[in-house]
């Protein structure tokens, strides 16, 4: 089992995402999410994960797990974590940009966090987020690192990834 989650939270053509504070990832925009607790499943920590980083408590049931994202290198634990999106309700209001003890949270563009050339967001997130986010199925996505360079994303349909034991 993997050590952490992330997850996005959609509304409308925006994600909820946050700038980091702190490594992995200390000053790039990124999903929300972190490190699953003993006993926790990813689905419940997940839930957990976004109630501390936001203060909302949202419906765990509409969560959707949409894969894993690997690494190859990192000084993060764990070596990969599980994707999650979650659809908020159109009339939903959640004032940004708001600092928390993490980082900044903010609405960003989906088109704008999936763009490569995008420099301030995580580097993996372009090679992922468009098909978490429009594709049904399930994905593994193996990314590539030499040192903090994304050398490649090998992209793989289905969860081989998915073992919760």
């Amino acid at each position: 089992m993997f050590k952490y989650t992330l997850a996005f939270l959609l509304h409308k053509n925006k994600a909820l995402v946050i700038n980091r504070n702190k490594s992995p990832w200390m000053g790039s925009w990124n999903g929300l999410g972190g490190k699953i607790k003993q006993g926790e499943t990813p689905l419940v920590s997940v839930h957990r994960e976004v109630l501390e980083e936001t203060g909302l408590n949202l419906d765990i049931e509409k969560f959707i797990f949409k894969g894993c994202v690997t690494w190859n290198v990192f000084t993060a634990d764990g070596q990969g974590l599980y994707i999650y999106i979650y659809h908020l309700d159109d009339d939903f209001i959640f004032n940004t940009p708001i600092k928390v003890e993490e980082g900044i949270l903010d609405f960003k563009d989906i088109s704008w966090l999936s763009n490569y050339d995008n420099e301030g967001v995580a580097k993996n997130i372009p090679y992922f987020l468009d098909k978490v986010i429009n594709d049904p199925k399930t994905y593994e996505f193996e990314c590539i690192f030499d040192k903090k360079l994304l050398i490649k994303v090998n992209v793989k349909e289905g969860t081989p990834c998915l073992n919760l034991s």
